[in-house]
């Protein structure tokens, strides 16, 4: 149910959603939706909360290595980056976070949005010792990353896009290799 909600809003955000289409895709009724949710507000909540969850399984465990050891710093960067560009490749997960502040004017929503992000900062933060720059450029990246991803501009051959996105032009490189480590 709560995938289906991700998906849903993630396409038309919470204003634009109903929960009738969120049942549809989930194959349950509405009033079922609403035996489960208080209301769409309560169910939006939810639905963030899921998607923290998903953020934090899919960074735990970037601090070690394959053997339990742990990484030094770098390591650990690229290693939380890739994470997040993994879980991002669902275009709904990383659309539904944006959409996520977007609805940040719902009190629950609001406070959902809030404790997804506390979570994830103390998480990053303790895989990189704690160092605040570091954690801010990580967030940073991520959230170019989600433009980058949203806009489609790896496909997009011209200066403005290849300088966000970290392409080559297609006559400097014969292909759009990525020039940033994920």
């Amino acid at each position: 149910m709560l995938d289906a909600a991700v998906a849903c809003f993630a396409r038309k955000g919470y204003y634009g959603t109903t929960t009738g289409e969120i049942a549809e895709r989930a194959g349950i009724s509405q009033p079922y939706v609403y035996r489960l949710f208080a209301s769409k507000e309560t169910l939006f909540a939810g639905a963030v909360l899921h998607v923290s969850e998903l953020l934090s399984d899919a960074l735990t465990g970037a601090g070690t290595d394959e053997a339990g050891s742990p990484r030094q710093a770098e390591e650990v960067m690229r290693a939380i980056r890739s994470a997040y560009s993994t879980l991002i490749q669902d275009r709904d997960v990383m659309r539904f976070l944006m959409q996520a502040s977007c609805a940040a004017d719902e009190p629950l929503v609001a406070e959902a949005v809030r404790t997804c992000y506390a979570r994830q900062v103390e998480l990053v933060s303790e895989l990189l010792n704690h160092d605040d720059a570091a954690v801010r450029h990580w967030f940073g990246a991520g959230m170019l990353e989600n433009v980058t991803l949203t806009l489609g501009l790896a496909d997009i051959d011209e200066p403005w896009a290849r300088t966000l996105s970290g392409q080559r032009s297609r006559s400097d490189s014969g292909d759009f290799a990525r020039q940033v480590s994920p």
